[in-house]
Parts: structure tokens; sequence; C-alpha cells
């Protein structure tokens, strides 16, 4: 049906609408049976297999009900952990290290859906049912509910669910009875796919859309991508500059992985964007570097390993110097630069037009305007009136990704840093007078920067120090004027996970467990 008598709206569950979803399930499975099938296999439309190899994986597991564990962009996934008496969720401590792989393995649980595979030879799995509910079903009218219910029901006898139910709807692989019917398991040992978080009741199918595009972009860090099917024929995406006069992005030749993911990120977000090959530091000798005009700032020294400059950085630094220039000489009153290392916020695009909207509106004046960073200070900071979700920038590092204006970058090269050169997330705060360092900024003058930043953040790191896929060619280099000298992240702060992003990540994605 296109509607149902009972809905409020089109996104609205209705008893109708769930019972139709049970219906068709469980002419399904009745199919299933009658073709003498051994195995049936359940996947909702929002799920997204990658992982060639699940069905047999599925099938050698030896379960009356399995799933495979799917990712999402946040912590919601395909099973649950806990569920009470009444038929509600119940946060388990067992769920976070199941959905984020601490623990690894098929672990028995109360409840599965989306997508997963029942043993029709199996003797209790004759008696599951998607429709109509059990006789002595009483809680919520939902399709996964009531088949979780048929799963603990099943070993019953028909004869009803247990007065005490505590030992089958406990913890994630809590010990259970032989009464406690088909038991049900979640397989996470590899990763087989992904599911796209359910939009609320009151958003839109645009905002479905985001979701999976961002969904997308998450699967194209952390692996495996999703590849489509070459089945599908869609029209190529129509590419802008989101309101902008350009798009860069800095990205050095011998890291070609990093350019293919970004441009495809930025192609999933309908964002045109110009290729800057990067300056690569480790090509640099002493003499090139000197040719260049490039000079220490007198007394530098990183604040946490001790060393000075490394190649990595000049590197760095030389490559957004470029775009700077280049921003003043074509005149771009209003430019974006990427690093190659982002990894985007849902929504990416919408959020930031409408932030740069508000901030026109309000008339604000600005210079450059932090869209991902490394908040040094853990003091709260000023909000800018009249426009949401933006801030007075504090002390900050990285610069992975900013808004630059032409006055911006006219009052950057004006500094002429490349004859006091220090690490160029460093010569920003500088600029606005927020270092904490005053012999630095007494080289510096006027520091007028006018910065800004999103808040929250719009983007962040793929990965950071420590992490197995970490890798940066800023920390991990050589001294600026000695190549003999090797410099790693180890000492360094910077690259390190930043704990107060990642506390407002985490409260905000718990809330999308369910």
């Amino acid at each position: 049906p296109s509607s149902y008598p009972d809905e409020l709206g089109p996104k609205h569950w209705s008893d109708k609408r769930y019972e139709n979803l049970m219906q068709l399930k469980q002419e399904a499975l009745t199919y299933a049976r009658e073709q003498r099938a051994d195995y049936v296999m359940f996947m909702d439309t929002d799920s997204i297999l990658t992982n060639n190899q699940t069905l047999r994986f599925l099938m050698a597991q030896n379960k009356s009900v399995v799933a495979p564990m799917l990712d999402s962009q946040t912590f919601y996934s395909n099973f649950w952990c806990g569920i009470t008496p009444q038929g509600y969720y119940r946060r388990t401590a067992d769920y976070f290290p199941t959905k984020n792989r601490q623990r690894v393995g098929c672990f028995a649980v109360p409840m599965v859906f989306a997508t997963f595979l029942i043993d029709l030879r199996k003797e209790e799995t004759a008696r599951l049912a998607f429709y109509p509910p059990h006789p002595n079903y009483t809680w919520a009218f939902d399709d996964i509910i009531v088949f979780a219910y048929s799963c603990q029901a099943a070993g019953e006898g028909g004869g009803g669910a247990r007065g005490d139910k505590r030992g089958f709807w406990g913890d994630c692989d809590a010990q259970r009875s032989h009464l406690a019917g088909a038991e049900v398991y979640v397989c996470n040992q590899q990763r087989f796919g992904y599911i796209n978080v359910p939009v609320k009741a009151h958003q839109t199918l645009e905002d479905e859309r985001a979701n999976f595009v961002h969904l997308t972009l998450e699967a194209m860090v952390d692996g495996p991508p999703m590849q489509r099917s070459r089945h599908i024929s869609i029209l190529p995406k129509p590419l802008t500059k989101m309101g902008f006069d350009e798009i860069f992005l800095i990205n050095l030749l011998r890291r070609p992985d990093r350019r293919r993911r970004m441009l495809a990120s930025l192609r999933e977000l309908e964002i045109a964007p110009r290729v800057v090959d990067a300056v690569d530091g480790s090509t640099l000798n002493s003499s090139d570097i000197k040719m260049l005009g490039v000079d220490l700032l007198p007394g530098y020294y990183d604040p946490f390993s001790g060393r000075t400059l490394t190649k990595g950085e000049v590197g760095c630094f030389l490559s957004h110097y470029g775009v700077w220039k280049e921003i003043v000489s074509r005149g771009l009153e209003r430019s974006v630069v990427f690093e190659d290392d982002v990894r985007f916020e849902a929504a990416f695009p919408a959020r930031l037009q409408r932030l740069m909207e508000e901030l026109e509106g309000a008339q604000r004046d600005w210079d450059l305007i932090y869209l991902g960073r490394k908040q040094v200070n853990v003091e709260d900071e000023e909000p800018v009136e009249g426009v949401r979700n933006l801030v007075v920038a504090g002390y900050s590092y990285w610069t992975l990704a900013y808004a630059i204006s032409c006055r911006g970058a006219q009052k950057l090269l004006a500094a002429e840093p490349l004859s006091k050169m220090l690490p160029v997330d460093e010569f920003l705060p500088i600029m606005y007078d927020k270092h904490p360092n005053e012999d630095y900024k007494r080289h510096f003058t006027p520091r007028d920067l006018l910065v800004f930043s999103a808040q929250p953040l719009l983007v962040h790191p793929t990965h950071y120090a420590g992490d197995s896929n970490w890798l940066s060619d800023t920390e991990t280099s050589t001294i600026w004027d000695n190549d003999a000298k090797k410099t790693d992240w180890a000492g360094s702060q910077k690259s390190l996970r930043d704990s107060q992003a990642s506390a407002s990540h985490l409260r905000s994605a718990t809330r999308d467990e369910l």
C-alpha cells in the first residue's frame, strides 16, 4: 500500500504498516518451507553487504538463527544485547565491546534484525513465525520484537513464554536453558557490510539520502568500500563548489590512495575540487629549502617532543602557502581548503552552506573558519552572535579543512612567514593572537586575523596517532636541515585523538544505539 489508514504521515510506523510487513515476511518464510529449502535469508533494503562470503560464513556457523554484524556511521547495529521482560531495549555492558569488535566471535543475543539467516533444517525453527504473533504476545506490535519473542517461545511447544525470562533476556551470550527455543546469534569475526541509521519520524527523504551518503563515506575510510553493482546505471552527480569560488584539495602525488578516496568522497558529496599537488618535503634537500627562502623561526621547538621543524612540516607549510598565493592572485573571495585525510560529518555540504548563509546574514567579517581542528585548551569559546554553531577560535592545531577569505590569505602572505617558518598549524594561532608563546608572536605583526570555528566540527581526521592505519608525512620525516636525523610521532601530542571532540561525539552517537 502507498499509505495506511492509521498512519500519521509517510514515515509513521503504524500498526497496519507493521502488520503488512509481518505478513510479507511470513509469506516468504512459508514459501521457503514449502520449497523444502534448507535455509532462508532475510535482508532489509537498508542493509548493504560488502563481503561476498557472508552467506557461506553464516551457513558454516550451524546456528538456528544467525546474523552478520553490520557496521554503521554511529553506534547503531542490527542486534540487541539486552531486552527487558516487557520487551524494551536494555543497555548492557556487552553491547559496545561487541559492536566495536573488542571481543570477537559469535554471541548469543536476544534479538537480531535487518539481515539474518534461518536454518530450516533444525527442529526448533519449525515453529518460528512473523505473523500472527504468539498467542501470549503482549509486547509492542513490531516485526523484529515479534520475531524475537517467537524465537524464545519456539522451544516451549507452543505453551507460551516462561514467567522468568531473565536467562534469555539477559546480556549477550548469557547462559540459557534448553527451553530458550531457537537460539539467536550475531557474528562479528569479519566485516560483512553496513546498515543505514534510520531517520526519525520528523525527518525527510533528503535526510535519509544524506545519512546514506555519510555511510558511504565512512565505508571509504574504514573499509571495505561499497562497490556499485555493474547491473546498476545511474546518471553522474552534478558537482558544485557549494557557493564558494574554489575548493582546494592538497595531496601528495606519492599518496594516490588518499587522492582516490578524497575525490570519491567529494563526488558523493557533489563537490567539485581543484587538486593541488602538495610540496613533498622529503624530496627537498637543505640547499633547496634555502633557495625557497625558508628559514626556521628563531627558538622554535616542538612543544611535546623538543625536536625542531621537519621536512614534512616545511612541505605542508609551502603547500598551504601556495594555495594562499593562488587565492590572492585569482582574487577568490571565498575558498575552502582540504587536506587529504578528512573524515566528513553527516550532511557536510548542507551544514557548511547554512553556516555561511547565517554568517553573511549577520554581516560579520571573517578571515578564516576552521571546519576541523584540535582545540588545545579546555575552556569554552565565545559563540559568534547571530550565527549558530560558530565560535571564536582559541588556540588550535591542525589545518585539515578550513574556509578562507581573500583578505585572510592576504594577511597570511603579508606576514612573510617563509623566512621565519614554524608548522603551519602553529602559525595560524599566532596570526589571530591566540598562541601562548610570546617569543614566537613578537616576530609577526599585526596579529589581527579574524578566525572562527565550526562547533560542532564538520570534519575530523580519518585516523589518529596510534591507530593501525595512521600515517603522517609531517611527523614521520627528517629534520628540516639534517637528512640524517629521522623523526616520528613519538612524544608528540598533536596527532593524538582530541579527547574533547571524542567525548562530544560519544555523547551524540550513543543516542543512535537503538
